[in-house]
């Protein structure tokens, strides 16, 4: 990784008096450039990164990527979306060089195609998925307001797209309240614009992740049913180093950071497991 904050130097050699050496005009030209080199400070090598990141993993990324730039003097570039979405864009050549996906089989599917750097992969957040309502004591901490069917919309991501909708209707199944409940399902393309139909009350619940409401260590508002993991396949969110970013510095810087205690720190305090 690359310190921003590194002051330049300039190698000792560079201050021998040149009046007292004798060289062709070439090498003091070469010795000259050397010098221009060793003088740059250390930022001004910073590269940029362009990252796919799941719309669940919105907050968290944003400040992942501010630590990450003050840390290395790298820019991660944003882009988020559904993970089926990111996943397709990335099959048609989108120029990004690293996807934070909301589950573990994209990814995998990334490598096995050849999109992907093999043995890059690695899970960066285990996500948590809840019933939210803006209203507070709508939404029981049992889930039992799913079989009430007290409520005239609920509102989920896309499953084709979003593996948290998909997560949401294999709880519902689960809970047998699927059949019953589907004239009601409104569909957001990403967990993003399912978190906007209920924070707008469009819907009157539904079914998002857990960072979207969490902050400083409680929900930050309405009322929550916290799901229980047993009730759907597990929500591992692993990370890929794409092609296109196999020879950029800050990719694997990137990837690297997010391994480490401060991103890590970042990822608990929104709400997910490691």
């Amino acid at each position: 990784m690359v310190a921003s904050s590194t002051k330049a130097m300039t190698p000792a050699w560079l201050h021998c008096p040149f009046h007292s050496v004798k060289m062709s005009p070439p090498v003091f030209r070469t010795i000259l450039r050397l010098a221009a080199l060793f003088s740059l400070p250390l930022s001004a090598l910073a590269a940029e990164v362009s990252v796919a990141v799941a719309a669940n993993f919105t907050a968290p990324m944003h400040k992942i990527a501010q630590a990450f730039e003050a840390e290395t003097g790298h820019t991660a570039v944003l882009a988020f979306g559904s993970t089926g979405t990111l996943y397709a864009q990335i099959r048609n050549g989108a120029p990004f060089q690293i996807l934070l996906a909301a589950d573990d089989q994209t990814p995998l599917k990334i490598e096995k195609e050849g999109l992907g750097l093999a043995g890059s992969r690695f899970t960066y957040a285990i996500g948590k998925l809840v019933l939210w309502s803006k209203q507070p004591g709508l939404v029981d901490d049992k889930g039992e307001v799913l079989r009430s069917g007290a409520f005239q919309r609920i509102a989920l991501a896309n499953p084709k797209l979003a593996p948290y909708g998909a997560a949401a209707l294999e709880t519902m199944s689960k809970m047998g309240v699927l059949q019953a409940l589907q004239p009601k399902i409104v569909q957001g393309e990403n967990i993003a614009q399912t978190y906007q139909f209920v924070a707008t009350e469009n819907a009157q619940l539904g079914f998002i992740a857990l960072s979207q409401v969490y902050l400083d260590g409680k929900i930050a508002q309405g009322s929550v049913w916290m799901v229980p993991a047993k009730l759907h396949a597990p929500i591992q969110q692993d990370a890929i180093l794409l092609k296109k970013g196999s020879d950029n510095p800050a990719a694997a810087a990137l990837m690297q950071f997010l391994r480490g205690q401060r991103a890590q720190a970042l990822i608990r305090a929104h709400g997910y497991g490691l």
